[in-house]
């Protein structure tokens, strides 16, 4: 691989951000026209769980606009992710040797997937149960009206609490073939793992029992589809190394 002088690769990298900014912002264009409908998409599952004439509610003049907006944005960066991990990946790739192409981009494209599932999994399975659980404690005269802005940031903190959470086997396939934990390690820690999992459920869910468990299971199974997937992916050090000779 020829070297390149610094303002090549500053150059380079501009026109890929460039790139990455206008796609995000055609998409965010294309989006905003239905940016209300988009709120209330992701507001549905509350919506359905709050008892006849419920609503939600803004607490400041400008959070009618603004939240929907923040909210379309956000679609618009994972609709737009395609093209931004295809600009990072260009920009990056030349000074790539041909086995880490050959690691780095199928486990990219599984880290994105597996956080999309996740978000749905948030969304489809854990809201409708989490929000009927609430809506049935509500005490008796209280009226449950959620603030649309306090609902999009506790939305937020769940996608990402289980986003992040499904991006586990990963974690443990990388830590594998770097090197930095065997597989039979894994096995042996599973126990603290599952009451680490059950841990972290605790932090970051609804303090509630089923949210909880609902993080805490799916947290340890990826655990072990993570070992499993190591167990075949996992190539002896020499072989990185005889692979690290050409490009």
């Amino acid at each position: 691989m020829n070297e390149q002088p610094l303002l090549v690769h500053l150059l380079e990298l501009r026109t890929r951000l460039v790139r990455a900014i206008l796609g995000l912002m055609l998409v965010f264009l294309g989006l905003f026209h239905w940016s209300g409908d988009i709120y209330h998409l992701l507001a549905k599952p509350l919506l359905d769980a709050l008892p006849n004439g419920g609503s939600m509610i803004a607490t400041e003049v400008t959070a009618t606009f603004f939240v929907p907006m923040k909210l379309t944005m956000l679609v618009a960066f994972l609709i737009s992710l395609p093209n931004t991990l295809y600009q990072v990946w260009a920009f990056v790739a030349p000074g790539l040797y041909s086995h880490e192409k050959r690691l780095i981009l199928p486990l990219v494209v599984a880290s994105v997937l597996l956080f999309l599932l996740g978000m749905a999994f948030a969304y489809f399975l854990v809201f409708p149960v989490a929000f009927h659980f609430f809506s049935m404690m509500t005490p008796s005269g209280v009226s449950m009206m959620t603030d649309i802005d306090k609902y999009l940031s506790f939305v937020m903190g769940m996608f990402i609490a289980f986003g992040v959470t499904f991006e586990v086997p990963i974690i443990v396939i990388v830590l594998v073939r770097m090197g930095v934990v065997s597989v039979a390690k894994l096995r042996e820690g599973r126990p603290y793992v599952i009451v680490a999992a059950f841990v972290v459920a605790a932090v970051v869910t609804p303090p509630d029992v089923l949210s909880q468990t609902m993080l805490a299971v799916p947290l340890w199974l990826l655990y072990e589809v993570g070992i499993i997937m190591a167990v075949f992916m996992a190539r002896p050090a020499r072989a990185l190394t005889a692979g690290s000779q050409d490009k």
